[in-house]
C-alpha cells in the first residue's frame, strides 16, 4: 500500500489551505502544519510520504528542518519539495538535503506532477 499521505508546511494560510484542497482533489491525504517545530511530532505520529515545506519560515526556516530530516535514519531518506520565492532558495534547499525545489509563484500542475513522481 502506497502511502499517499503529504504533510504540508507554510505560514502562509491561504498557500496552506490551497495546497491541501488541490493535493485533496488528486487523491493525496494533505496534513496542513503552519508551524515548522511542529513539523517532527506530526511526521512521528502520521508518517507521511512526502513533505512539501515553504523555505522561509518563522521560527525554523524549512532549509533548518530539511536539515533536521537528513540526520535521522528514519526520514534522511523522506522526500522533501522545499516551495520559495527567494532568489537563493534553490540553492539553500540544494545545500540542505532538499529533493526538489519549487520557485513561488508556482504552477500547481507542475507542482502536482512532481508530488505524482514521488509516488508513481
Amino acid at each position: 500500500m502506497i502511502n499517499k499521505t503529504v504533510l504540508v508546511c507554510d505560514d502562509d494560510q491561504g498557500i496552506l489551505e490551497m495546497l491541501v484542497l488541490v493535493l485533496e482533489s488528486y487523491g493525496y491525504q494533505a496534513i496542513a502544519e503552519s508551524n515548522s517545530p511542529n513539523m517532527f511530532d506530526t511526521i512521528e505520529k502520521v508518517h507521511p510520504g512526502l513533505v512539501i515545506i515553504d523555505l522561509w519560515m518563522p521560527e525554523m526556516t524549512g532549509d533548518e528542518v530539511v536539515k533536521q530530516l537528513r540526520k535521522k535514519p528514519e526520514t534522511h531518506d523522506l522526500p522533501v519539495i522545499v516551495i520559495s520565492a527567494s532568489m537563493d532558495g534553490k540553492q539553500m534547499a540544494d545545500k540542505a538535503g532538499a529533493t526538489h525545489f519549487i520557485s513561488k509563484p508556482f504552477d500547481i500542475f507542475n507542482l502536482i506532477d512532481k508530488v505524482e513522481e514521488y509516488y508513481a
